[in-house]
C-alpha cells in the first residue's frame, strides 16, 4: 500500500497536479481500492491534521509578517542588513539570508519566513544577477533554519514529547541555527564570486548608524518576544499575537505607514496565505497518518534503536531516518512519531537529550526544502511562479552545503551545547 502511494504521489507531481491535491487524492485511491479504512476517516485526519495547539500560532505569524511588510518595518531591516553586507559578494543574497534568520527568530516558521522575505527580496535577487533557480533555493533553504533559530514550534514539541526542558534547547538552537546559515552564506559568497555578481556600495559609517536608527523599532521584535518566551511573560503561541499587536502599533503610529484600508487588505492576504498553507499541512497530515497505518516510521526507528550499539552509527541511521522522514511528513508529526521510540536508545548510548533534539530539528529543517514535498518549496512557488524543475538545482546546492553543517552539529556537541555549558 505505501509504495503505491508513494508511487501515485510521484506521478501527480510530475504531472503537474496541485500538491494539495495530489496528496489527497492519492491518498483516497489508496484507501478505497487497497485498504478496508473507512473514506470517513480521511476526511476526519483531515481536520485533525489541522486541529494542533502549535500551528494556532501560525496564522498570526503570517499575519505579523504581512505587517511588518505593509507597515515598513520589514524593508527597514532589510535595508539595515544590506548596509551591513552589501558590499560583500553576494550581498544581496547575504541579506536574504541574515534577514530571514532575523525573522525565524520572530515568528519561528518556515513559510511565514519564506513569505514575509520572499515577497521582497526575490524581485531584488532577480534584478541583481541571480538566477531564478538559485533564489528559488535560497527563499526555501534560508526560510528552514527557522525551525532551528528560537523561537521554534517544532523545539516546543520535541521538548513536550520527550520531557527537556525547552529553554535548553532554545539556547542550543542558537549555536546550530547560526551554523546552519554560515554554511548557506559560504555556498551564496562562492556563488557570486564565480557568477561575478555586482556588488553595492560599502556603506559609510553614517549610512550604518542611519539604517540601523531606522530599523530601530523593528530590530526589537525578537528582544521582545523572546525575552518575554524567556522571562515566562508569555508563551511561544501568545508570542504570535504580541508581534502582530505590537508591529501593528509601530507600522500605525512610529512609522505611519499603513492605514486602516491597507491593514483590511493585508488581513485578507494573510487568511488566504494562512489557507494555503495549511491546506497543504492537512494534506501532508494525512500522508503522514497512513504511513504510521503501515508501521513505516516505527519498523525504522524500532529497527535502528534495537541493532545499533554505536552512537556515531546510530546518529548515522537516525539522521538518514528523519532526512527520508522529513520529505513526507510535517515536522511536528515527525517528533511526535519517532522522538518517542529513539529517545531512550539514545539515552541509553550516552547521547545528551538536548544535542538530540537539536539534532533532529536541524534535519527537519533540511526535509522542509528537500524534493519532492518539501513545504518549503511549494511556499516558494507561490512568490516565484516557477516549477519543481527550474528549482531544484538551487535546492541541491544549498541543500548540499546545509548537509555539511549537519555533520557538523551531529559529531560536534558543542556546537549546539557551548552556551548551555558557559550559562551552567
Amino acid at each position: 500500500m505505501v509504495t503505491v502511494l508513494i508511487g501515485l504521489i510521484l506521478i501527480l507531481l510530475l504531472a503537474s497536479v496541485p500538491i494539495y491535491v495530489s496528496l489527497g487524492l492519492a491518498a483516497f485511491v489508496v484507501t478505497i481500492l487497497l485498504s478496508d479504512i473507512q473514506p470517513m476517516l480521511l476526511i476526519q485526519r483531515l481536520f485533525a491534521g489541522l486541529d494542533q495547539f502549535a500551528l494556532m500560532a501560525l496564522p498570526l505569524f503570517i499575519l505579523a509578517a504581512n505587517i511588518m511588510d505593509g507597515g515598513g518595518l520589514s524593508e527597514r531591516i532589510l535595508k539595515f542588513a544590506r548596509s551591513l553586507v552589501g558590499h560583500l559578494a553576494g550581498g544581496v543574497a547575504m541579506t536574504t539570508q541574515m534577514a530571514s534568520m532575523f525573522f525565524g527568530a520572530l515568528s519561528g516558521s518556515g513559510p511565514a519566513t519564506v513569505i514575509a522575505i520572499g515577497k521582497i527580496m526575490y524581485p531584488e535577487l532577480t534584478r541583481g544577477g541571480y538566477s531564478k533557480s538559485f533564489s528559488s533555493g535560497l527563499l526555501a533553504s534560508a526560510g528552514a533554519v527557522s525551525l532551528i533559530i528560537p523561537p521554534s514550534i517544532t523545539l516546543i514539541i520535541y521538548g513536550s514529547v520527550t520531557g527537556v526542558s525547552v529553554g535548553s534547547l532554545f539556547i542550543a538552537g542558537i549555536g546550530a541555527g547560526l551554523l546552519f546559515g554560515i554554511s548557506s552564506i559560504a555556498y551564496i559568497f562562492m556563488y557570486a564570486r564565480k557568477h561575478k555578481i555586482p556588488r553595492d556600495k560599502k556603506a559609510t559609517k553614517k549610512e550604518l548608524w542611519m539604517a540601523g536608527r531606522r530599523a530601530g523599532w523593528a530590530l526589537m521584535i525578537p528582544v521582545i518576544i523572546l525575552g518575554g518566551i524567556y522571562s515566562g511573560v508569555f508563551t511561544p503561541t501568545e508570542a504570535a499575537g504580541v508581534s502582530a499587536v505590537y508591529a501593528l502599533i509601530v507600522s500605525f503610529f512610529i512609522y505611519r505607514e499603513m492605514t486602516m484600508k491597507q491593514f483590511y487588505k493585508i488581513c485578507v492576504e494573510s487568511a488566504i496565505t494562512t489557507a494555503q498553507v495549511l491546506v497543504l499541512v492537512a494534506g501532508a497530515q494525512v500522508l503522514g497518518w497512513l504511513l504510521t497505518k503501515g508501521q513505516v516510521p516505527q519498523l525504522i526507528a524500532t529497527f535502528i534503536a534495537e541493532n545499533v550499539s554505536s552512537p556515531v552509527l546510530f546518529l548515522l541511521l537516525f539522521n538518514m531516518l528523519l532526512l527520508v522522514l522529513g520529505m513526507f511528513i510535517e515536522g511536528v508529526a515527525a517528533i511526535i512519531i519517532v522522538a518517542p521510540l529513539v529517545f531512550s536508545a539514545a539515552i541509553a548510548l550516552g547521547i545528551d537529550p538536548v544535542h538530540l533534539g537539536v539534532i533532529m530539528i536541524a534535519n527537519l529543517a533540511i526535509g522542509m526544502y528537500t524534493p519532492p514535498f518539501g513545504l518549503n518549496i511549494f511556499v516558494t512557488q507561490t512568490i516565484t511562479k516557477i516549477n519543481m524543475r527550474e528549482m531544484l538545482p538551487g535546492l541541491i546546492a544549498f541543500m548540499s552545503f546545509n548537509l555539511i553543517a549537519l555533520v557538523i552539529i551531529t559529531y560536534v556537541p558543542d556546537v549546539s551545547l557551548f552556551l548551555l555549558k558557559i550559562l551552567n
